[in-house]
């Protein structure tokens, strides 16, 4: 390996360590040849993610010209071009070698760019068509990497469990995405537990949330939950030196929730951490599960597949 692909694999190593934690504390679970990839996948996202989010103080137009640019750039070395891009040969690599379906990349793309123009959405469903390439899509470009005995029968699976942790994600940053100017949970949700956003405005600045926004919240996790329920079957499906990493990762995300329903569902009163020593526990009892066990603790994943569905279509009422 050139030393100009190692220093990109390194980067966006180092991208994933600083503000990946609990997945890159997963990843440590993987083969070694496996991590450097995964690791690609979440620089890759991740500085995507930096343009649309942390440009200092840059404008929307300028935030967009500088994904645009480096999109076309990514593009060119998916060509064949040559790029000067310090992350992006590691993520090059890891396609060429792995095959990934470039469709998802073009999804996920698009996605960071909504995050430029879209700050709310009107139903579940239309969240969900921005998850799609947020995440979902996550899901499926680890597959080949993961690897599995039938690729087909775990994309479902790869997909929710990216749902999954994108909407826990969601619950936990409500006040950080409101800084930004985003809110993710539906307009719909919002007006059937009678809150508007001026009342998460208020949370945000009092750094306390009321009842109706904590039984708003108290719902979403709930929704949370039943992406976990039709991920969960996925794990045995993949091959054994992978299913710990995603068993980890599986339980540490799902304990994000844990911490939420610990503080009474208040997102504005502090953002929910899982401590150091329970994430190594964690670590360390899927090191030590046998493959293909089903993922256990804090996740229902014993619920069967339609129990879970009955809940994402739920109404908030």
């Amino acid at each position: 390996m050139g030393a100009s692909l190692a220093a990109a694999y390194e980067r966006c190593r180092a991208l994933h360590r600083q503000h990946g934690r609990t997945y890159y504390l997963a990843t440590r679970l993987l083969p070694s040849w496996k991590r450097r990839h995964v690791h690609a996948l979440y620089g890759f996202t991740r500085y995507a993610d930096e343009i649309v989010d942390r440009m200092g103080g840059a404008t929307p137009a300028e935030r967009a010209a500088e994904l645009a640019a480096w999109s076309a750039e990514f593009l060119r070395g998916l060509r064949g071009g040559h790029t000067d891009d310090p992350l992006l040969p590691a993520v090059l690599h890891t396609i060429r070698v792995f095959d990934i379906d470039l469709e998802d990349f073009r999804k996920f793309l698009d996605s960071m760019a909504m995050d430029l123009t879209v700050t709310s959405y009107e139903t579940y469903d239309d969240l969900l068509g921005y998850m799609e390439g947020s995440a979902a899509v996550i899901g499926t470009m680890m597959l080949p990497i993961l690897e599995s005995s039938d690729r087909a029968a775990a994309r479902e699976p790869a997909r929710q469990l990216g749902l999954a942790f994108q909407l826990t994600n969601f619950i936990r940053d409500v006040a950080e995405d409101l800084e930004r100017g985003r809110v993710y949970l539906p307009q719909r949700d919002l007006e059937a537990f009678g809150v508007t956003r001026a009342d998460l405005e208020r949370a945000l600045a009092s750094g306390s949330s009321t009842p109706k926004i904590k039984s708003l919240i108290r719902y979403f996790v709930s929704r949370a939950r039943a992406h976990y329920a039709l991920a969960a079957p996925g794990i045995a499906m993949l091959a054994p030196g992978s299913q710990g990493c995603i068993r980890a990762a599986y339980r540490l995300y799902g304990m994000i929730l844990d911490e939420v329903e610990a503080q009474g569902y208040d997102v504005f009163a502090g953002r929910a951490t899982v401590p150091k020593w329970r994430r190594l526990a964690v670590a360390l009892s899927c090191i030590l599960a046998r493959p293909a066990q089903a993922p256990a603790g804090h996740i229902p994943a014993q619920r069967d597949t339609g129990a879970a569905l009955a809940d994402l279509r739920g109404t908030a009422a």
